[in-house]
């Protein structure tokens, strides 16, 4: 080989597949390398987030304790992917009774909305995609206060205090969110939106200027002092109604004060000695089990990471698990849904046979939600480490604020189908389908890894690529979350297909084309991922590289 050549592959950062070249490692993918701590760590996709979360761990705080302190702030400064009027789920590992549990603090649809008067607001043109009818009961704090019943060791009132803080005196408005708020096209004549979220000049603030929310503070300080009922019901709650109502909504003060998160148990399956935990529906996650269910009759490793045999099998086993989640998944309370048979591992082997070694197959149903989400992961001294996500699904939600509260509630009835006799079908006093899920990884009965990757209906792809980064190609857990990612959206939709992050080899490319599949270019679509690792005692973190991710540890 001559210099020339040698010093093109250097620059290229690679010998094959498109591979870039940590400088100093040597690791492929790598942007930076894993936090490595002992008594506590933390990853979210805020710096300041992950410092309130280490700080509460220092004071005596656990890993729940921290987690909730982390995401009450992020609700303040990342307002249009999360906050107080949004669901939340979360995965604990326990480090007292040595087992996994699991939240579901998604809220219902309203009681008094009927599925005909649903259908008649519809038809009168009113969306229920984002609005008022989008508006479910918020539930994240009532999951919040249902951790830290159960787990918590700090005051509430302490660990709302860092963002009741930062929220009087402002923080500047970081890279990603001002990304984020520079896709926000919203007009006049949301007064609420406006005084809550613009600056003097009548938009939302840029980045490196100060955003406060004292109308947020006021409403965490009322939560702080009053508990649960100080969100559910009083002044707050009718704060939320009257907004709701006023702007054609159902929402009512019954379904606040009836709201109740619900105590589920994971589900799992066994993926090559390592046990993946998800949430069960009403959520997405279980997809991602049956992917890894499909997955695990190839041999990946032999593949290779990035060619064309693995993407395009990555990409059979998510079709075929996606027809599955969007004919089956729902509110399990209106349905029956085939848990065990799903996730046997007999029915894996029959999907299996479904896939052509040589042609892209057309498996799915369309099927997208809101993709605007936070995600974050903390571990403490004791071995307690919580998988938490929290949601407004779309940016901003249904952009209905509540007057003087200082957050926006979200558009999670947008998960609803209209179909007839769909498990997920509209009904009152329904959780909707959901997408949001966080995820959690054993090994012999120890806690081996807890994640998540944030975005939409990316979020079941992303999980298995960690997975199979992980275990099949040996990638560390940085690697794992740098490398370039796939994902996939039924070809039915208008933008149907298969989009590839830069990193993949173009002849690569061109064999998934002979095969049948659509390529597509995508941007920021490819989700946001934070990972804790435990190994020997000594904790590993990672964050996403893609956005302003931090993992810290002590």
């Amino acid at each position: 080989m001559n210099l020339r050549c040698l010093l093109l592959i250097l620059c290229l950062g690679g010998t094959h597949l498109g591979i870039a070249q940590d400088r100093l490692s040597g690791k492929s993918f790598a942007t930076r390398s894993e936090v490595l701590a002992v008594h506590g760590m933390a990853a979210t996709n805020h710096p300041l987030a992950t410092q309130i979360a280490i700080d509460i761990l220092k004071r005596g705080g656990n890993a729940v304790d921290a987690a909730i302190a982390a995401n009450a702030f992020l609700g303040f400064a990342d307002p249009g992917n999360n906050g107080i009027g949004g669901d939340l789920f979360a995965i604990v590992w326990d480090a007292k009774t040595q087992d996994l549990y699991g939240i579901n603090a998604s809220g219902k649809s309203p009681a008094s909305l009927s599925l005909a008067e649903f259908k008649a607001e519809i038809a009168a043109g009113n969306t229920y995609k984002t609005g008022p009818l989008s508006v479910t009961t918020p539930g994240a704090v009532g999951g919040w206060f249902a951790l830290h019943e159960r787990f918590g060791a700090m005051e509430l009132s302490d660990l709302l205090a860092p963002t009741i803080r930062y929220a009087r005196e402002g923080v500047p408005v970081s890279s990603e969110v001002s990304d984020n708020f520079s896709t926000v096209n919203l007009g006049s004549g949301n007064p609420s939106f406006e005084a809550t979220y613009f600056t003097g000049e009548g938009r939302l603030p840029h980045l490196g200027e100060l955003f406060s929310n004292p109308d947020l503070a006021n409403t965490l300080e009322i939560i702080a002092k009053e508990g649960r009922d100080g969100f559910y019901t009083g002044k707050v709650a009718r704060a939320i109604v009257d907004q709701v109502q006023r702007e054609g909504g159902y929402l009512s003060m019954d379904d606040l004060a009836n709201n109740r998160p619900e105590w589920v148990e994971p589900v799992s399956i066994n993926y090559r000695g390592y046990d993946v935990w998800e949430m069960p529906p009403n959520g997405q996650g279980m997809a991602a089990l049956q992917m890894l269910n499909i997955l695990k009759g190839f041999d990946l490793a032999a593949m290779g990471y990035g060619s064309a045999a693995h993407i395009h099998t990555f990409l059979e086993a998510k079709k075929l698990a996606y027809a599955d989640m969007t004919t089956y998944y729902g509110d399990p309370n209106f349905g029956t849904i085939p848990i065990d048979g799903l996730l046997s591992e007999d029915y894996a082997v029959e999907r299996r046979k479904l896939i052509d070694p040589d042609r892209a197959g057309s498996f799915t149903k369309g099927l997208t939600s809101g993709d605007h989400t936070i995600y974050l992961t903390v571990a403490d001294d004791a071995g307690t480490m919580v998988s938490l996500i929290q949601s407004n699904s779309a940016l901003f939600g249904s952009r209905v604020v509540p007057a003087g509260l200082g957050f926006v509630l979200q558009n999670r009835g947008a998960g609803f189908v209209l179909e007839e006799g769909h498990i997920n079908q509209y009904a009152p006093g329904k959780r909707p389908f959901h997408t949001i899920i966080p995820a959690f990884v054993t090994k012999d009965g120890e806690p081996f890894m807890s994640f998540g990757l944030m975005g939409g209906d990316m979020q079941t792809q992303g999980h298995v690529q960690i997975i199979t980064n992980i275990i099949d190609f040996n990638m560390n857990l940085q690697e794992a979350g740098d490398a370039p990612r796939i994902y996939h959206r039924d070809e039915n939709l208008a933008s149907g297909g298969t989009y590839l992050e830069s990193g993949f080899d173009y002849e690569v490319i061109r064999s998934l084309m002979d095969k049948g599949h659509t390529l597509r270019m995508g941007k920021g679509i490819f989700g946001g991922y934070q990972a804790i690792m435990r190994k020997n005692g000594v904790y590993y973190g990672a964050s996403e590289s893609r956005k302003d991710g931090q993992a810290a540890g002590y």
